[in-house]
């Protein structure tokens, strides 16, 4: 799969700003991941590790996201020692959650 196949149809972010999003998503998953679990078949948990900064880069991130892809529905919770963010999707997105859940499965070497 490259780098933006699985980037949906519904996503309004232009074209040319899509693989810098992508490198952003890749850039955060692979040095704080920690943890990938399914919460339901339509709701992803992402286990980051802290430190300074890291949960309003994430906050600042799915707030982005959202704006992009309204599909997402983004819940950050945690403090300076990990961050979790819940991602949820509707039926007609599972296909756009489990593609970014292999993804970030891969860039952590595991898989969900």
């Amino acid at each position: 799969m490259t780098d933006l196949e699985w980037v949906p149809q519904s996503c309004t972010l232009p074209t040319p700003e899509q693989p810098l999003r992508v490198t952003q998503w890749d850039a955060l998953l692979t040095e704080h991941l920690r943890e990938v679990s399914w919460d339901g078949p339509l709701r992803l948990r992402l286990g980051l590790s802290g430190g300074a900064g890291v949960q309003e880069q994430v906050r600042d991130l799915a707030e982005r996201e959202s704006g992009c892809c309204s599909f997402f529905t983004f819940t950050t919770t945690g403090d300076d020692v990990q961050v979790q963010l819940d991602i949820a999707v509707d039926q007609e997105h599972e296909p756009v959650l489990s593609a970014l859940a292999d993804r970030a499965g891969a860039l952590a070497g595991e898989r969900p």
